[in-house]
């Protein structure tokens, strides 16, 4: 899987590469170390390349996009259970309360993944941050598309 994020050819190799590594919690450098060191805990460095993860900033990311693509569909699927069959409520208890938390925990790691990816291989930075860009990637300071 080693496909260094400098080969990219164009948008579509480069949307792979996020998706393959960040669905996986794969290095976004590499592609062979591990991104996590437990769930959700971004590890500090990648075990096979040595990335700095400290650029990694996806704060709360994970649960709005797991709130949005998960949560709100299901919360229209309960409300229609309830407004179509009107159950009593312990099948919401065994069916419904486990779906809604299991759907929106699930999908957090890949997505926390997923987004982290996206930061290193899209450069994400805040502005006034090359530097630090710069001393975690090796690269000289006055590269970064923020430099003025």
């Amino acid at each position: 899987m080693s496909n260094p994020p400098s080969s990219f050819e164009s948008d579509k190799d480069k949307f792979r590469w996020i998706m393959k590594c960040g669905w996986k919690g794969l290095c976004p450098r590499c592609g062979e170390g591990r991104m996590f060191k437990s769930w959700l805990k971004v590890a500090d460095r990648c075990n096979v390349c040595g990335l700095d993860y400290r650029f990694a900033a996806p704060d709360d990311g994970p649960a709005f996009f797991s709130l949005c693509i998960v949560a709100f569909p299901l919360a229209f699927f309960i409300v229609w259970l309830q407004v179509a069959f009107d159950p009593p409520w312990w099948v919401h208890l065994f069916t419904s309360l486990p779906v809604m938390i299991g759907g929106t925990l699930l999908p957090l790691r890949p997505i926390k993944g997923w987004l982290v990816a996206s930061q290193f291989v899209n450069k994400a930075q805040e502005h006034g941050t090359q530097g630090l860009w710069s001393q975690l990637h090796g690269t000289e300071k006055g590269r970064g598309d923020f430099d003025q």
